[in-house]
């Protein structure tokens, strides 16, 4: 799945690898129950709710999306702890790229065992990838029945003020 990026973007949200559905259509948390795109909205980063197919728009907003493992699954617990370790070495080089002011990673349990961080939490981060600071969000899945979608709006608002702050 190609990123949605480019250099020097506000935040650069990164989940954790590509859906099936997401893989099929090439357009990034495509599945109907994915709760990022009304998050992305409800937080006041977008001033509407894009559709996956306009993914693209994110960059005028200063937004991209990435992922830690380039490989689609049903499931993101289809994993290894393998390759989110490698997807997180991956990911750092490419952050340190692109700079983007904030890293934001979309999981928990991958942000874990990607960056070997057993202990993190939802917020920002001590470490740094790739240069950029980071902020750990929840999982966006339906299948994430730990947040109710105003929950994970208030989450990622806070990230929104955090990046707005830095403007």
């Amino acid at each position: 799945m190609p990123d949605v990026a480019t250099e020097g973007l506000r935040v650069l949200f990164c989940g954790i690898n590509p859906g099936l559905l997401s893989a099929a259509t090439g357009h990034h948390f495509a599945r109907p129950g994915n709760r990022f795109w009304p998050a992305l909205h409800a937080s006041g980063f977008t001033p509407r709710r894009l559709l996956p197919q306009e993914e693209q728009e994110l960059l005028s907003y200063g937004l991209g999306i990435t992922n830690v493992v380039a490989r689609a699954t049903a499931r993101a617990d289809e994993l290894s702890r393998e390759e989110l370790a490698e997807g997180g070495r991956l990911l750092a080089e490419k952050v340190a790229r692109l700079r983007p002011s904030w890293l934001a990673v979309l999981g928990i349990t991958a942000y874990r065992a990607a960056f070997d961080e057993p202990a993190a939490a939802v917020g920002p981060q001590q470490r740094l990838v790739g240069g950029a600071p980071v902020w750990l969000l929840p999982n966006p899945s339906g299948l994430n029945a730990h947040y109710t979608p105003p929950a994970l709006a208030e989450e990622f608002g806070r990230l929104r003020v955090a990046a707005s702050a830095e403007e």
